[in-house]
């Protein structure tokens, strides 16, 4: 069947789902240790999505046109039954699962998740120094511990990406380090502008650096070409070494914002539906589903949301800026990245 449309006409196509609210790391341009310290409330267990309603609700964006799921956290290793949520979700017809993680349990369940039908794993490294990465998690865990997960998804078999949030000051003097040690090992290296999702993560734009400067200072080391994009809507530039040695990809959210082309929904670990990574609310599916509702009631619901949608966040960002109120964001750690 054909899929829903928004107003401007995006289909929806790509799913990111949050399996937990819950995280090891305290990231500060995420989950930063001052808001998120021993006592924040994280959502109780009875109100996750178990493990039967996450699919059910998975299988009602399938049906309305979802190729491609994305399960994120918090940290979705977390999650315990996060192997039988890959199985079952390939058993839906789904054609591309991936996760998102830090990489701290990887190497442990690297296997279990590439046998239950994983395609691909993306991994949070923001710098290659022990002390800067230690910062940049915000607990000081040691960032060799993440770069053997990488080892062991790859040698599962799992194709990995590896994403980098670059911060002026902080660790944008690694940015040609990085790409030496992820060309020489074979994976794509994306970096990802600082972005101010949420409310807690002290953004300003004088962290920002902008995807061409980074593409200029690579370029400068190894020479980059443009790459058309795989498919339509996919969220990063891509660059490929002019030396056959790889890509490199730039998230641009902030300088050169994809609004137009954006395809990708979200569900909150307690079942909340949310049209934008920016979005202030979202719609509750799952206090829906317990109440009765049927899958086609599900696919209804999210038809007529998807329909509605105006979402273009970040195309509209500096005037929002500029009016003096900023609007109020739903944590990236509640929705997922």
């Amino acid at each position: 069947m054909a899929g829903p449309r928004d107003t401007l006409g995006r289909p929806l196509r790509d799913l990111r789902v949050s399996v937990t609210d819950r995280c090891n790391f305290r990231c500060p341009y995420c989950m930063p240790k001052e808001a998120f310290g021993p006592d924040h409330a994280f959502l109780s267990h009875g109100r996750l999505m178990t493990h039967g309603e996450l699919v059910r609700i998975v299988g009602a964006f399938a049906a309305l046109g979802v190729e491609k799921v994305r399960l994120t956290g918090g940290e979705p290793l977390l999650r315990a039954d996060l192997p039988d949520i890959v199985g079952d979700l390939k058993a839906l017809g789904v054609r591309d699962v991936s996760l998102t993680t830090n990489g701290w349990f990887l190497a442990k369940q690297a296997s279990a998740l590439r046998a239950a039908g994983l395609d691909r794993v993306n991994v949070s490294v923001d710098s290659l120094d022990r002390d800067t990465a230690g910062r940049m998690n915000g607990l000081g865990f040691d960032v060799s511990r993440v770069l053997s997960g990488i080892d062991a998804a790859a040698a599962a078999g799992l194709t990995v990406k590896v994403n980098c949030v670059v911060q002026r000051g902080v660790n944008d003097g690694e940015i040609l380090t990085l790409c030496e040690y992820f060309r020489e090992r074979g994976h794509t290296l994306r970096f990802i502008e600082f972005m101010d999702v949420g409310n807690t993560n002290h953004w300003s734009t004088s962290q920002v650096v902008p995807a061409q400067e980074i593409v200029a200072r690579i370029s400068a080391r190894w020479p980059l070409e443009v790459t058309a994009p795989a498919y339509r809507g996919e969220v990063a530039a891509r660059y490929r070494y002019a030396d056959g040695r790889g890509e490199v990809g730039l998230v641009t959210s902030v300088t050169e914002p994809f609004c137009k082309d954006c395809h990708r929904a979200r569900i909150s670990a307690d079942g909340k539906f949310f049209t934008c990574l920016f979005a202030s609310e979202g719609q509750d599916l799952l206090s829906s589903l317990r109440a009765g509702a049927s899958d086609l009631d599900l696919r209804g619901r999210i038809g007529g949301v998807w329909g509605a949608r105006v979402d273009r966040y970040s195309d509209e960002r500096a005037e929002i800026l500029a009016s003096g109120r900023p609007r109020e964001k739903i944590e990236m750690s509640y929705i997922g990245g």
